[in-house]
């Protein structure tokens, strides 16, 4: 998620190099991660499948057991991988500050109150992966519960900002039509933003349904998803990020290339 949130704006041909390093590191170690969720989801989606068949013979209801608990090992490992991204988070959420980078307030405000719904997911989320582990002295179930809720919240946010960013590069473009400045490029780009968005709106809808499916029972449709459709949305989701994790690392090489043709005697 920092990978694609953070925009460094370099101030010297040097900052350009350093900062795109970092950057290109970031997205090495999201990328990596985004990996693990596709497995993860999609031993789910398979596995989950596999169980349900009704004419699967013994061997693939075995093959689908096997695949629902790797699955179960890879969630596990990204939980615990997630122990150390309180730091990072507390980072992003410092650099952004209340936002005043922002031309909209809107926009501003939602990323903000996102902000702070990822913030407090991470120490909910460890202490109920501690109880689980009997390292501390309380019930997960409410922890895990607040964590849950965190998440959708976040989802929702992040819904609802890529509404309003939509609505404003609408507004955009409809200016660039009427012949009132910027060139076909400008309106690739908009194009291209926009395209951004509606990717981003489709896979925080696909991990929304998950997030209200582990809600407690009574919640909406909580608790109703067979294992192949939790698998199937996470899925979706996670090949949205790994398309969207590609075009930033495109994006980064053509901005790398040419940091490097126009300040490559910098040092």
């Amino acid at each position: 998620m920092a990978c694609v949130k953070h925009t460094c704006r370099a101030r010297d041909k040097n900052g350009v190099r350093r900062h795109t390093g970092e950057r290109h590191h970031r997205c090495v170690r999201q990328s990596f991660r985004h990996i693990i969720r596709t497995f993860c989801y999609g031993s789910q989606l398979v596995g989950g499948a596999l169980t349900q068949k009704a004419a699967a013979d013994a061997s693939s209801q075995r093959l689908g057991k096997s695949l629902l608990l790797f699955s179960a090992q890879l969630s596990h490992c990204r939980t615990v991988l997630r122990l150390f991204d309180d730091l990072s988070m507390l980072a992003y959420s410092h650099s952004y500050g209340l936002g005043a980078s922002e031309e909209d307030a809107g926009v501003r405000w939602i990323s903000v109150l996102t902000n702070v719904a990822d913030q407090l997911y991470y120490p909910c989320e460890h202490i109920a992966w501690a109880a689980d582990a009997e390292l501390i002295k309380v019930r997960s179930d409410k922890w895990w519960l607040f964590s849950t809720v965190l998440w959708g919240t976040s989802l929702l946010l992040g819904i609802l900002r890529s509404f309003r960013v939509l609505l404003l590069l609408r507004k955009k473009l409809k200016k660039h039509r009427r012949g009132e400045g910027g060139s076909s490029c400008r309106r690739s780009d908009l194009h291209r933003q926009m395209q951004a968005e509606m990717l981003s709106i489709l896979s925080s809808m696909a991990d929304l349904c998950n997030a209200v499916h582990w809600m407690p029972p009574g919640f909406l449709w909580a608790g109703r998803f067979p294992s192949w459709l939790v698998g199937l949305l996470g899925s979706t989701s996670s090949l949205i990020g790994l398309i969207q994790m590609n075009t930033s690392s495109s994006e980064l090489s053509g901005s790398t290339a040419l940091s490097s043709q126009s300040g490559g005697d910098a040092n």
